[in-house]
């Protein structure tokens, strides 16, 4: 066990300190528990290391809003510990942070497995509206339908104890740490970059994973160089708890023959880094499948000289990240050679030039739009950005603080429209399914 300051993470070794050094990364909302059932026999052959992330397991909570967060206070962990090289496991969440790792620091990445994982996670509207959820309502209702995604039917109904138990490990994380990993989910993207990863890699995923399936497994392979699929059959998402003897197996051979070990030393119990030798230059390989998942090009930077940027590219992204991709997907579809120009000055300068200034955060910018739409009497677009303001940040209270504010400068009547609006969207956004 582990004392956690803020810029690492709450961890625990099992197995033989002489041994190479195996990490197992877990997935949003479960503990280091989930690997309980591989750790025996993993334990055999290597130093087992398991992590929590932020805010779970009873973890310290700093919440850490991105993959990259994660995996720098994973590395100033282990380079804490005298740890610098290791395999790494990790699920979904966990997944990408080992993808991070390969991408950002192959010299110490021996090997991979990636499991229930994808280069992209779903959609940044799911997540974003996930925390919308937690937000206003708690965890109860994401941890009640927990099993629903993690496991299969006739597991759940066969295996009321572990349900009950992943149930609970949900509900007693907290909350802003949750929102945090959801957001960092939301913003993880990283299709364009999977040639990057160089380790031998093991992708494995159950047959009735839901969440993130054999779809997004066969994309991680087709675009990972030295990359294998291993299907588990009768498994969801939480695989290595489903289906433990199979995932343990599969993981054992993986690591066993695809671990290319440098310099042991017996002294400290880690894996010696060694400087990386000199590539020769790439012989041309063999024409890949194409990837599932479109590939975008690599942005091209602007010439030396030409000036600021075209805020455009910055607006897109801003929009998209308030107001949601099916809203904007839906506003830019409807353009048409009447509107389309309009819909460009507005990409490129009120979310690019103004929704992405520094000097006030979103939450801020969501409390002046709010307020401005009230006055103006823009309904429609006063929806749209309740929407925004949730995903921003905002809880329902402090809307409903906001607009009561509206009452007294913008008129009663103005805000009795704009209740009903708001009241509407939020009934909508803050309603868990099922």
């Amino acid at each position: 066990m582990s004392e956690t300051p803020p810029n690492t993470l709450q961890y625990r070794f099992d197995g033989p300190e002489d041994a190479p050094v195996l990490i197992l990364g877990p997935s949003l909302g479960t503990t280091w528990h989930m690997w309980d059932r591989q750790v025996p026999e993993l334990t055999q052959q290597w130093r087992v290391f398991r992590f929590d992330l932020p805010g779970h397991g009873g973890a310290p909570a700093h919440p850490a809003g991105s993959v990259t967060d994660l995996t720098e206070r994973l590395l100033a962990t282990l380079d804490g510990l005298g740890v610098q090289r290791f395999g790494y496991a990790g699920c979904a969440l966990g997944g990408a942070v080992g993808i991070e790792l390969a991408l950002r620091h192959p010299e110490r990445v021996a090997s991979l497995a990636l499991i229930a994982a994808s280069p992209r996670f779903g959609t940044a509207d799911e997540f974003r509206q996930r925390g919308v959820i937690v937000r206003s309502n708690g965890l109860d209702p994401i941890a009640r339908t927990s099993p629903d995604r993690w496991f299969t039917s006739g597991f759940a109904a066969a295996q009321p104890a572990i349900t009950e138990w992943a149930v609970q490990m949900v509900r007693t994380t907290d909350p802003g740490c949750y929102i945090a990993a959801c957001e960092a989910l939301a913003s993880f993207d990283v299709r364009p970059q999977l040639g990057g990863v160089t380790v031998p890699t093991l992708v494995l995923v159950g047959s009735d994973d839901q969440v993130t399936g054999p779809a997004e497994a066969r994309t991680l392979v087709a675009g990972i160089p030295d990359a294998r699929l291993a299907v588990v059959p009768g498994a969801s998402h939480l695989v290595p708890v489903e289906q433990p003897a199979a995932v343990t197996d599969l993981l054992v051979r993986h690591f066993s023959t695809a671990w290319q070990q440098p310099a042991y030393d017996s002294t400290t119990g880690h894996l010696a880094v060694v400087a990386a030798p000199v590539r020769p230059a790439p012989v041309a390989a063999p024409a890949q499948p194409a990837p599932i998942a479109e590939i975008a090009p690599a942005a091209v930077a602007p010439p030396q000289g030409a000036g600021r940027p075209d805020p455009y590219d910055a607006g897109i992204k801003v929009r998209r990240e308030v107001l949601g991709d099916a809203h904007v997907d839906r506003t830019l579809a409807q353009a048409d050679d009447f509107s389309g120009d309009f819909q460009e000055l507005v990409t490129r300068y009120a979310w690019g030039e103004v929704w992405d200034r520094s000097g006030l955060d979103r939450r801020t910018r969501s409390v002046v739009t709010l307020t401005a739409l009230v006055a103006g009497g823009h309904l429609d677009e006063l929806a749209a950005h309740t929407r925004a303001a949730l995903r921003n940040g905002l809880t329902p209270a402090e809307i409903k603080e906001v607009l009561l504010q509206t009452a007294v400068y913008c008129g009663v009547p103005a805000a009795n429209s704009a209740f009903k609006v708001a009241q509407q969207v939020i009934r909508e956004e803050t309603t868990p399914e099922g």
